[in-house]
């Protein structure tokens, strides 16, 4: 007789490495134990799944959650909330915290404040600095930790690698593939001037135009290559930069946002103001075209959301004092849905962006495909169901989504995270999170 399973998932047509089928899927202990005609098998429960698609579990892999020091505008518990209400199974969060990561005992940090707080599974980000640099071989080994993350512009106090220096520095050290937010510090406080003089989010593009992003990218290039590392390059947003990686794809993975491929400047200045203002910036129409090209092309590996929530206070300063961000997190999936319904990308390749894609890049251990001896995490989505995406289904304590108002076809109805319901038909189940650390290889 066939072992009985905890949950047996069935009539929902699923994602598979192969492509999508209509088939059952048994769990036990949180992994999937069979996949298959699974209608006889013995199960504490079964769950009907008929007219739903089944994802492997969505992977956010860029998120700022803002714990410890600035929960009063997202703590780990919201931003997790937020991540499956939006049918995200796992997220990877960044580094420029209060005290910023970049100690074992920051870390430790994070990973007790974590505990028994999440809604999905979680993995952090060691932040490089000067003061770690040579120590970042051992730190990227510890326990919950999910890479090196590198800003190479755009941060606070220590958390910055500005130089060339220290750039060599951190990539003697590593040897896990690096997150890497490349824009040039130098160049962007030569040009701060064109942004204080202008006072409006307009001038962000000009400010941070496509030579801060294509010099740092070619600078992190350089000392990845010195140092025979890997690269993740995240939130590529200019057709130079794009360019210039397709000639260095054996070393540099690729990260793009939806808010880089959905928003265009300067229309999303004037209508939204500040509320479309980050780093790097929203730019003209002919670098969301190069964007969507190089998708189309394979050029990409990962779209993540770059959560990074601001208050309506933060965003109210007189530009460029206003915060640079956007919530995205809950919205991730919707988008991405969306454009599958526009026909813009497929539902495969979806899936690799956000699924399998993080998991390689990353090497999170059984994550990112519905297969034999993988977590049980599954993005339950209804291909058909239209719904708008409003401020008042935000989970942030900030409140508000950039796409407010938006009307989207797609829409995650269930998130499952190791055999566990955490949201199921769009509502919280319980009131104990299920989140724990995610492993790596």
């Amino acid at each position: 007789m066939t072992q009985a399973f905890d949950t047996v998932f069935h009539s929902g047509d699923v994602v598979l490495p192969g492509g999508v089928t209509q088939i059952d899927i048994g769990v036990r202990n949180g992994r999937i134990a069979a996949i298959g005609n699974l209608g006889a098998a013995p199960a504490a429960e079964r769950v009907n799944l008929k007219g739903l698609t089944v994802l492997p579990g969505v992977i956010d892999s860029q998120v700022h959650f803002r714990e410890p020091g600035s929960e009063y505008k997202e703590d780990l518990e919201s931003g997790t909330r937020g991540a499956v209400l939006g049918g995200v199974t796992s997220i990877l969060e960044m580094p420029n915290t209060r005290p910023s990561t970049l100690t074992p005992e920051a870390l430790a940090y994070k990973m007790q404040r974590a505990e028994g707080r999440t809604w999905c599974d979680y993995g952090f980000f060691m932040g490089a600095a000067a003061e770690n640099a040579e120590l970042l071989g051992t730190l990227e080994r510890l326990p919950g930790c999910v890479g090196v993350k590198i800003f190479m512009g755009s941060s606070t106090g220590s958390l910055l690698v500005p130089d060339d220096t220290t750039l060599d520095t951190v990539m003697r050290h590593i040897n896990r593939r690096c997150a890497v937010h490349a824009e040039d510090e130098p160049r962007l406080l030569e040009r701060k001037h064109l942004a204080e003089a202008a006072a409006h989010p307009r001038a962000h593009p000009v400010w941070r135009d496509e030579e801060v992003c294509l010099k740092a990218t070619q600078r992190l290039i350089a000392a990845a290559r010195r140092y025979h590392k890997r690269v993740h390059v995240l939130h590529i947003t200019t057709a130079e930069e794009m360019a210039f990686l397709e000639h260095h794809k054996d070393i540099a993975t690729v990260e793009i946002l939806p808010q880089h491929l959905f928003f265009s400047a300067p229309e999303c200045y004037e209508r939204l103001g500040t509320y479309a203002q980050m780093n790097p910036p929203i730019r003209e129409q002919r670098h969301q075209d190069a964007l969507w090209a190089a998708l189309r092309q394979g050029l990409v590996d990962v779209i993540a959301s770059d959560h990074a929530p601001h208050t309506h206070e933060e965003k109210a300063h007189v530009y460029p004092a206003s915060h640079s961000g956007l919530t995205g997190v809950q919205t991730l999936l919707p988008l991405l849905l969306n454009f599958v319904a526009q026909g813009k990308l497929s539902l495969l390749h979806l899936v690799d962006l956000v699924s399998a894609g993080p998991a390689r890049v990353y090497g999170l251990a059984r994550k990112g495909r519905v297969a034999l001896g993988y977590d049980a995490d599954f993005s339950i989505v209804d291909l058909a169901r239209r719904e708008t995406i409003q401020n008042s289904w935000i989970a942030s304590k900030v409140g508000w989504t950039a796409y407010d108002g938006l009307s989207v076809t797609g829409w995650p109805v269930h998130t499952v995270v190791r055999g566990q319901f955490a949201v199921r038909e769009g509502a919280l189940v319980g009131t104990s999170p299920l989140g724990t650390a995610i492993q790596y290889y």
